[in-house]
C-alpha cells in the first residue's frame, strides 16, 4: 500500500512538474534569428538594421539573436527562432547541408521573413525563390517614388496610408510566385527605371509549406531605420512572422 502511495504521489508531483514547464514555456518570449550574411554586395545599412531589430524586441517583448555565420542553420539550432530574418542578405550564403536544416525548419512552421536584398539571395537555389517569393532582376537609382498600399489588413500594413511617399532604392523583380499575397505595390509612373508594370509587388506574405514568409523590399536606406513609418511596417512583418499577430 506503501508503495502505491508512494507512486501515485510521484505521478501527482510529475504531472505538476509537467503543467508549470508548459506554463513556464508558453510565457518564455518569442526569439528571432536576424541572419546578415553576404557573399556578393554589402549594405551600409545591415548594423543599423540590426541594432533596430534589437531595439523592437526589446520594446515589444521578443528576444533577438544576430550572426553572419551560416553554421547556425542547424536543425538543433533553429529549434529555438519563431523567426529567421534574412536582412540584406546577397548571393549564396547557405551550403547543402544548412539548406536542408533550413527547409525541415520551415516545414516543422517555422517563418521566414526577409528584407530588401534577401530577394538577392540563393539564385540556385529553386525552393528558397518559391519561399522568398521572387528573385531581384535590377534597380534604377535612388529616388522618390509612390507605394500603394492594397491591403490594410496585415500587422505590417495596418499603420500606413493608402499611398506612402518615400525614397529608397527600388527593386525590379523576376519569377514572381502567383501564390503570395501582395499588400505593397509601387507605382511605376511615380519614378524612374520600374520593369514590372501596373502589378509591381514591393510587399508580400503566404503560408509555405507548413511554415510562414514575409518580405518587404523596403529598408536599403539607413534612413529607413529611423523612420517611424518604416519601424511601424518592419515590426508588424516581425509580430506576423513570429506569430504573435496575424491578418
Amino acid at each position: 500500500m506503501k508503495t502505491l502511495t508512494a507512486f501515485i504521489t510521484l505521478l501527482l508531483f510529475a504531472g505538476v512538474l509537467s503543467v508549470q514547464a508548459l506554463h513556464k514555456d508558453k510565457h518564455k518570449p518569442k526569439r528571432v534569428l536576424v541572419f546578415s550574411k553576404t557573399t556578393g554586395f554589402r549594405h551600409d545599412c545591415i548594423p543599423v538594421a540590426k541594432t533596430t531589430i534589437m531595439q523592437l524586441g526589446k520594446d515589444n517583448g521578443f528576444e533577438v539573436d544576430t550572426t553572419e555565420d551560416a553554421a547556425a542553420f542547424t536543425s538543433r539550432n533553429l529549434k529555438k527562432y519563431a523567426a529567421v530574418i534574412f536582412s540584406c542578405t546577397t548571393g549564396d550564403v547557405l551550403d547543402s547541408v544548412q539548406q536542408i536544416a533550413f527547409q525541415q525548419y520551415i516545414h516543422n512552421g517555422g517563418a521566414w521573413m526577409g528584407i530588401h536584398a534577401a530577394t538577392d539571395t540563393e539564385y540556385d537555389w529553386p525552393w528558397y525563390n518559391k519561399l522568398a517569393g521572387a528573385y531581384f532582376l535590377s534597380h534604377p537609382r535612388q529616388q522618390q517614388a509612390k507605394l500603394l498600399v492594397v491591403d490594410h489588413n496585415h500587422p505590417a500594413a495596418k499603420e500606413l496610408p493608402d499611398e506612402w511617399v518615400r525614397k529608397d532604392e527600388w527593386y525590379n523583380f523576376k519569377d514572381i510566385s502567383p501564390d503570395i499575397h501582395v499588400l505593397i505595390k509601387i507605382d511605376e509612373k511615380s519614378y524612374e527605371g520600374g520593369k514590372n508594370g501596373d502589378n509591381h509587388p514591393m510587399c508580400w506574405y503566404h503560408e509555405f509549406e507548413g511554415g510562414r514568409a514575409f518580405y518587404t523590399e523596403l529598408g536599403h536606406t539607413k534612413e529607413s531605420y529611423s523612420d517611424p513609418l518604416y519601424l511601424k511596417h518592419l515590426l508588424g512583418g516581425i509580430q506576423y512572422a513570429i506569430g504573435t499577430k496575424h491578418p
